[in-house]
């Protein structure tokens, strides 16, 4: 029989976040949403403060890129654009001396759209200014997923892979910059499940691919040059993270077997994200002729991770009253 597609169902902001100032800016200073938002504006992030004071005012969100130790402002409402929140913008990106200005709206009118395209045109290429839309979708009864779309940004920003400039960069984050580049390449080449992110100057990568579910569950890539190895990761967050695990765990034996290797359960007790890795050791980032094998196993095994955990991962049942069997001990 013929597989039934679901109805895609946009939800109201204000049905996931009842304040923006209490429910809206906490969620988006997350590990998670944080992520999510660099991947999507090729910026890594680190969130500094929020509610920042800017003289009387309080700026919303305050991060660094951490590729250039740049001051980003992050701005969010859970309204369409208007003119109090472009005043606030300007004023606090002066007062904090911020180079990356990211506005975060419901929706932007052509005026606010406009204003920002005008900043992007006249101020000198160091500075960038983005208006990102946020949606929340769903799938028939599926959790919400949060959604950001570009539509303003700084002119050269959809020509290059990384708003970085090489000149800033370490030996190090230079070495990452150049490695990502290739497996984005090649997993836009494969057009497959998992959706290419824009390549950093880090040691990882995000990937989002489960599009009908919250972001507390996503896969990544890592290299290490210290330790010498590379390693494919499906990282689960939020308040049932731990329980998500363990209902994971259970099928160990049967999913190591589909995965075609033996995996690293690691609960990391002490912190909200758990993971389950798989490494290739004696792959050594910084030897370039090795980069073929080591990118291709990348590729590889993050589409095998997809097509395992998916199905898995979208039949976990609520767990928030889940509590673990006795030999489930932390490790």
């Amino acid at each position: 029989m013929e597989e039934e597609l679901g109805r895609l169902i946009r939800v109201p902001l204000r049905e996931f976040w009842e304040e923006e100032a209490g429910d809206f800016t906490p969620w988006l200073a997350r590990d998670e949403s944080i992520s999510l938002l660099g991947e999507v504006i090729g910026v890594e992030l680190e969130v500094e403060a929020q509610e920042r004071n800017v003289g009387p005012f309080q700026a919303d969100i305050l991060c660094k890129d951490i590729s250039t130790d740049n001051w980003v402002l992050i701005e969010n409402q859970l309204e369409p654009t208007d003119h109090t929140h472009l005043g606030q913008l300007l004023t606090y990106a002066a007062g904090l001396n911020a180079v990356t200005v990211v506005w975060i709206a419901e929706r932007f009118t052509d005026e606010h759209r406009a204003a920002l395209d005008w900043l992007n045109e006249i101020t000198a290429e160091s500075f960038s200014f983005f208006g990102l839309e946020i949606e929340l979708w769903r799938i028939d009864d599926s959790r919400k997923a949060p959604k950001f779309n570009v539509v303003s940004h700084p002119n050269d920003w959809t020509r290059t892979v990384s708003r970085i400039s090489r000149a800033e960069l370490t030996p190090a984050k230079q070495l990452y910059l150049e490695y990502w580049t290739e497996p984005r390449n090649l997993l836009e080449q494969h057009d497959g499940v998992i959706n290419p992110v824009t390549a950093g100057a880090q040691h990882w990568l995000y990937f989002y691919p489960f599009p009908n579910l919250s972001s507390d569950f996503w896969l990544s890539a890592s290299a290490s040059v210290r330790g010498n190895w590379i390693r494919v990761t499906l990282v689960l967050s939020g308040e049932d993270g731990k329980a998500h695990f363990y209902l994971l765990k259970r099928d160990e034996e049967d999913i190591e077997e589909e995965i075609g290797s033996e995996l690293e359960w690691s609960e990391n007790p002490t912190r909200k994200e758990k993971h389950i890795r798989l490494f290739l050791y004696d792959a050594d980032p910084e030897d370039r002729s090795d980069w073929d094998r080591q990118h291709e196993w990348l590729c590889n095994k993050l589409e095998i991770f997809h097509k395992v955990f998916s199905p898995r991962v979208e039949a976990l049942v609520d767990a928030s009253d889940y509590i673990p069997e006795e030999d489930e001990t932390t490790e």
